[in-house]
């Protein structure tokens, strides 16, 4: 028997954008919100066929879902995107900015100016440029962003990461000083900080024998899959379950971390 599935009222039928939402968890965001009734945007890059596939299973199970295809490295692109998103679904009561990636391993040492610059647009400045053109479209109604930070923001990474670990606890202070500014205008700004989550982003970036060394000390005795995290941001965008939560980082690990 299949488990029941969770209906949250307020989520049906507003309009979300999901940026890195071909594969991992934002594949899982996307699938999850459209579930309940919410007509997302899924952004994608290079990831087309996959992003096709999960548009295909959220609009099978009843959701909408339309494809935006933009490079987050690059602001233009950023902007058209959430201006993209908008037009396609009339309006934004909430931005996930879970786009990102490491890029590449490179040690502090040897990092070089564009090494810094790669990492940090795509992880850091596209949060602010993404969350810069969702701001006039979420002022109109009141709404949320829920930004996808990292375990790594606070304990600085595995070796080679350090830059983004570092992009990414730029991510969980931009939360904390956007919550205060746009509260006043009705909108929850708050974040989310995976663990050591097996995805596609794992696949291309661990260390070898990294996920199966971490499973070890991981108090619940495994790394997270995607679906872990979902619960977190669902939470997150609905104000019924967390309208007076402003400005936190949720830490979705397992136990990794206890802050």
């Amino acid at each position: 028997m299949s488990a029941p599935k969770l209906t949250i009222p307020d989520l049906a039928g507003k309009a979300v954008l999901v940026t890195g939402g071909s594969t991992g968890i934002g594949a899982a965001l996307v699938r999850a919100f459209a579930d309940q009734g919410a007509r997302v945007a899924l952004h994608y890059n290079v990831s087309e066929a996959a992003a096709a596939t999960v548009a295909d299973h959220a609009g099978n199970a009843g959701g909408t879902v339309h494809l935006v295809k933009a490079d987050f490295s690059k602001s233009d692109d950023v902007r058209r995107a959430v201006e993209d998103a908008a037009a396609a679904l009339g309006g934004l009561d909430g931005l996930i900015n879970n786009a990102g990636g490491m890029v590449r391993r490179v040690a502090y040492e040897d990092a070089t100016d564009t090494d810094y610059d790669d990492i940090m647009n795509l992880n850091a400045r596209s949060v602010v440029i993404a969350s810069r053109a969702a701001i006039p479209h979420l002022k109109k109604k009141g709404g949320f962003v829920i930004n996808t930070t990292s375990v790594a923001a606070r304990n600085g990474a595995s070796a080679g990461a350090g830059l983004y670990g570092s992009s990414k606890a730029f991510v969980s202070n931009v939360t904390r000083g956007m919550a205060k500014e746009l509260i006043p205008f009705g909108i929850r700004v708050n974040a989310v900080a995976p663990g050591l989550i097996h995805t596609p982003f794992q696949d291309r970036y661990a260390l070898p024998g990294q996920l199966e060394s971490a499973a070890t000390v991981i108090p619940q005795g495994r790394v997270g899959h995607a679906e872990d995290c979902v619960g977190a941001y669902l939470f997150l965008a609905s104000p019924l379950l967390s309208g007076y939560i402003i400005g936190q980082v949720v830490e979705v690990n397992g136990g990794q971390l206890m802050p």
